[in-house]
């Protein structure tokens, strides 16, 4: 029924197109242009950011939250067209390694700096979507809503609470314009995947508004050749076809945004997602009838306002629900539904004390729960937590130190976070950095009282834990942006399952790690219509367990390097890109054997885009996916897509202004 609800929804405004466009077109040259209604912004008088800034970002941004942090900013709207989902997108930063199993709509989630997906924070505009498991699946979020992309690497505890051993990831999604904007895109290409999106965006009750309705599919099957008889030398290929690879799904995007006669605004967000998918399961337990359904519903709301000169107070709730169900399987692996829900409120003050001195409070709760059909399985907790910053500048302004502290209390665990950061302008560009911090994870729901067919829950569990450190020099001016540093960060309490007899698993605290590295990212733009970024990453993991068998031993799938260039030349009319990325060999067991690993893996994509047409703008896009046709496997042993063409046809009746002074303070979180 809902995917009737939503077909018609998206006939519908497909058919509203020519009307919006007569309604989006500039006023004739006799008649004076309308005034936009300006909706307030929120800008704090603090010392700026070193580092790439979003304008007039919120509390919540991530550059706010910690602006000493080794931060990546990726605009989505640079790459419109090109990228089939957000995991594509995030797979060209360093230290973020994308676990991914299968095509469009299949899983995909993040490790970040040797982190395992579960101790990566991600969040929707803030919302959290982080599942009873602990991981936040990628592929739930369609390339369509997002306008971009802001990534903290290392210790998140203090600024984002438990759950951010690695890193978070806060996913923006597009704003609304106070014009009559509307613009749809459809995409066709290999496996039978098609996708598309429309969306429509103006003003309404003395604000704006924005709606965005998107769906995709694709059959995902495709060929591949192996090796049936590994231990033989020279033994011929053979062909066979990956199935259990099929995906659809769709959803909406409602946003909303006024300004208030107080000095205020108020941000409202709803969004819709969902997913049917076929689950292949592994090499060793493949699955011919397996499926999962999901939708998720995210609703959240924001105000905020500023007080005299040197004050800013805000508040923010959310809500989400996950239904989440699994059809068939093998005998003996229970299959049922499974619901999580988890909402909150967040106040948050900001003021200027004196000359140096920038202090924030930030006061949250909220509530999480999950039940499992099967065996009538629940569980509930909340969540409190107070963190306070302050950002002290010295030297004219050109040292800042950033103390942050959280006290958190996570059902039965009460966690400790605390975080230090400076950075110091040199002049003439140049820059550093640093931070060392402390973080927690909580054991999920479902390592600890959720049992998942053969898998155990363990209410024992602790809390693990990082010690983090990060360091690194930068340099940029008008063209040219350079960071190079490195990090280590120690890892304690790891959760890892473990047999238990007679054919069962169960987590235990047993496990350690250490893990250290180097970055570098550059990104040069010479020209308005030339811009090269490159990124490298060399990461050492080490197993810490006292067990010989693992001791010492590198962490599975986990890559020593990667490297990830692009190039992206040429006007609107007709410009061209491409994009190589290196990932080294990864291991796939603690034991640490290289016969039992993922072979290194070199993907070359390139593109062509030209908008020829003005007014409304019509641009094609051609892009062909791991050109070389490079083959590779899963985390789970099952063979990834290989070389992939896709074609893109976009419309916008009003082109998007990207930097426009109307628009530029509405493009943050809530």
């Amino acid at each position: 029924m809902w995917r009737s609800l939503l077909a018609r929804a998206f006939l519908g405004l497909v058919l509203s197109f020519p009307g919006l466009a007569h309604a989006g077109q500039e006023p004739a040259a006799s008649e004076p242009a309308p005034e936009e209604p300006a909706l307030p912004e929120f800008i704090l008088p603090t010392v700026d950011v070193i580092g790439k800034a979003i304008p007039d970002a919120p509390p919540d941004a991530v550059q706010r939250r910690d602006p000493t942090g080794a931060i990546t900013v990726i605009d989505a709207r640079e790459r419109a067209g090109e990228a089939r989902d957000t995991a594509e997108l995030l797979g060209g930063s360093a230290s973020l390694v994308v676990q991914d199993s299968g095509g469009y709509g299949q899983s995909k989630s993040l490790v970040v700096r040797g982190a395992s997906s579960n101790g990566v924070l991600v969040f929707l505009d803030g919302i959290p979507l982080n599942g009873a498991g602990g991981i936040a699946d990628l592929s739930l979020v369609p390339v369509a809503l997002v306008e971009r992309l802001e990534i903290l690497r290392g210790a998140a505890g203090a600024r984002y609470g438990a759950g951010g051993l690695g890193g978070a990831v806060n996913i923006v999604t597009r704003a609304p314009s106070s014009r009559l904007v509307s613009s749809g895109e459809v995409t066709y290409g290999s496996f039978d995947t098609v996708m598309g999106h429309v969306a429509a965006s103006g003003a309404l009750l003395d604000g704006r508004a924005l709606v965005l309705l998107h769906g995709g599919r694709s059959q995902g099957n495709f060929s591949f050749r192996v090796d049936e008889l590994p231990a033989l030398d020279d033994n011929p290929l053979t062909q066979e076809v990956r199935t259990r690879n099929d995906a659809r799904g769709g959803g909406a995007l409602v946003k909303y945004q006024r300004g208030l006669d107080s000095g205020g605004r108020v941000d409202l967000l709803a969004e819709l997602s969902l997913e049917d998918r076929a689950l292949a399961g592994t090499v060793q337990n493949p699955q011919l009838s397996r499926r999962q359904d999901q939708t998720r519903v995210s609703l959240g709301a924001r105000w905020g306002r500023p007080f005299g000169d040197t004050g800013e107070a805000s508040a923010r709730g959310f809500f989400r629900r996950d239904w989440m169900d699994i059809l068939g399987g093998s005998t003996g692996v229970d299959a049922g539904a499974q619901r999580y829900t988890v909402g909150g409120v967040e106040l948050e003050g900001r003021a200027v004390v004196g000359s140096r001195n920038a202090l924030a409070v930030t006061l949250a709760a909220s509530s999480e729960a999950v039940t499992q059909a099967t065996g009538a399985q629940a569980a509930s907790w909340w969540r409190a937590s107070v963190m306070a910053t302050d950002e002290l500048s010295l030297f004219s302004e050109r040292v800042k130190v950033v103390p942050s502290l959280r006290v958190e209390r996570v059902g039965q665990y009460s966690l400790l976070s605390p975080k230090l950061g400076a950075s110091v302008d040199l002049g003439r560009g140049f820059g550093v950095r640093a931070n060392a911090g402390q973080s927690h994870r909580a054991p999920s729901f479902l390592e600890l009282y959720i049992r998942q067919g053969l898998l155990l829950p363990n209410p024992e569990l602790k809390p693990e834990r990082a010690l983090s450190v990060d360091a690194a020099g930068l340099w940029h001016d008008d063209a040219w942006s350079i960071t190079a540093g490195g990090f280590a960060a120690v890892y304690e309490n790891l959760i890892a399952y473990e047999m238990y007899p007679p054919m069962l698993a169960k987590p235990y605290n047993f496990a350690a790690a250490r893990v250290w590295g180097a970055e570098l990212e550059v990104e040069a733009r010479p020209r308005t219509w030339l811009t090269a970024t490159t990124s490298y990453a060399w990461t050492r993991t080490q197993n810490r367990y006292g067990d010989p068998r693992y001791f010492g031993k590198e962490l599975p799938y986990r890559p020593r390097h990667k490297w990830v260039g692009r190039l992206r030349a040429g006007p609107d009319w007709l410009n061209g890109r491409t994009e190589v990325l290196i990932q080294s060999a990864q291991l796939i067991n603690r034991v640490g054997e290289t016969r039992l690993s993922l072979p290194s893996r070199t993907w070359v994509s390139v593109g062509a885009s030209s908008t020829f047409l003005h007014r409304p703008d019509l641009t094609v896009s051609f892009d062909i996916k791991n050109l070389l046709d490079a083959r590779t496997a899963d985390y789970t042993g099952m063979p990834l897509p290989g070389r992939a063409a896709y074609v893109t046809f976009s419309m916008a009746l009003e082109p998007l202004r990207t930097a426009s002074s109307e628009d530029s303070h509405v493009a943050s979180p809530l």
